[in-house]
Order: C-alpha cells, then structure tokens, then sequence
C-alpha cells in the first residue's frame, strides 16, 4: 500500500518507519518543501519525499499530521474520494481558541472532514506519542498488544485502517462516527494512555465531554 504522509514531525516520521517496515511505501511531506526534507530521508531508509500536493496523489490513504489550525491549507481536491488518516489534536495555547471547539458544538474531525469534502477521513494516531508508536508495536495474538482507538463515518474506510495497524503491530477499538472523535483527544482517559484492547474500550467509555485530565497527565 501507498501512504501519503503530509506533516513530516515525529508522528509523520514514526508512521512512515513503521509502514516502511510492515512492507508499505511512504511519501513523506511538509508545507516547506522537499529540500528540507532530505535529512529525514536519509534518516528513514526507503522512504520518498515530495510535496504537499504530490504526497496527496501518491497515497493511496494520505495521513494528516499538522498543527490542527492549518487544515484548511490541505489540498482537498486532490484528497476527494481517498481515505485520510487525521492525527490531528486541538492544542488551545498552540492553535488559539476556537469557540466552536469550545463550545462542544463540533470535533476537529468533523472540521476537516467539512474542508475535505468527499475525502473518507478516520480519526488515528492522535492518541498516541511518536516514540510509542515506534517502541509498542506487537504481533498479532500477543496478549500485551496496545490498542489504538479510531472514529470514522465510512465503515470501509475504517475496516481498511484497522488491517493498516493490524500490519504495523497494533490492534484497534472503533471509537464510533467523527462527532464521537472527542473522547479519544487531548485530556481525555484514552489519550495517549498505554491501554490494551479491554482497557481501552473502558476508557472510551468514561470520557465526559466536558471534563479534562490535568494538563500533561499523559505523559509517561
């Protein structure tokens, strides 16, 4: 499978390590251009570099890992009808407040979904540090296989996201449709938490909307 990766930061490079290693091609991206993307590409053997717009018509499924507030840069004609795979958090002190967000009346998902209109978009990876994603990994069956949750309003595209972790060593919790996408971002109990397939179904299952974790409590 072909991966498009735009947002070439520590969880773009992590996705494209593992894909590289499960057998998969990776085209890494940034808004700044290939030329400053040739050290990563040494770094990661095997991997691709291009442009935005050029990662978008490689992939087969396109990865989305930027700060959240530049989604409306994305290209979204050229991602019409593709599976997007949206890592993307709301970072308040990062992104500025946005009321709507606040206000609990959306998801991010549903923002992008909304700017990339006919794009198949699944909610992944967000829940998860970079250097996790590169020490977790497991084989199938093995009984201390993380979970990682998605959300996603096409169940297809999430069947072919779930064989996606599947191959790079992670089993998955379906979080439900993009408006349900909240209970697996920042400060909330699944959010980036080591939880196995059980543990993480319980997690999902406690967040409340409007109640956060202390700030950092995440990070381990």
């Amino acid at each position: 499978m072909r991966v498009g990766i735009i947002g070439a930061g520590f969880i773009g490079r992590a996705v494209a390590q593992l894909l590289l290693a499960a057998g998969h091609e990776a085209m890494l991206s940034n808004s700044r251009g290939p030329k400053t993307l040739t050290s990563v590409a040494a770094d990661i053997r095997g991997s691709q570099i291009g442009t935005v717009e050029q990662a978008a018509a490689f992939g087969d499924i396109v990865l989305v890992a930027i700060p959240f507030t530049h989604y409306r840069d994305l290209p979204a004609p050229l991602l019409a009808g593709k599976i997007v795979l949206d890592a993307n958090n709301y970072y308040p002190d990062r992104d500025g407040r946005i009321t709507e967000l606040d206000n609990f009346e959306t998801t991010t998902s549903q923002m992008i979904a909304a700017h990339l209109h006919g794009a198949r978009l699944v909610k992944v990876f967000n829940a998860i540090l970079a250097q996790d994603l590169l020490d977790d990994g497991r084989p199938a069956g093995d009984s201390q296989r993380r979970a990682l949750p998605i959300a996603g309003d096409d169940q297809a595209a999430k069947e072919r996201v779930t064989r996606l972790l599947d191959d790079i060593g992670f089993d998955t919790v379906d979080g439900g449709e993009l408006k349900d996408s909240w209970r697996f971002e920042r400060a909330k109990p699944a959010y980036c938490i080591p939880l196995k397939r059980a543990e993480l179904i319980a997690a999902l299952a406690a967040a409340e909307r409007e109640v956060e974790l202390p700030h950092g409590s995440w990070r381990h």
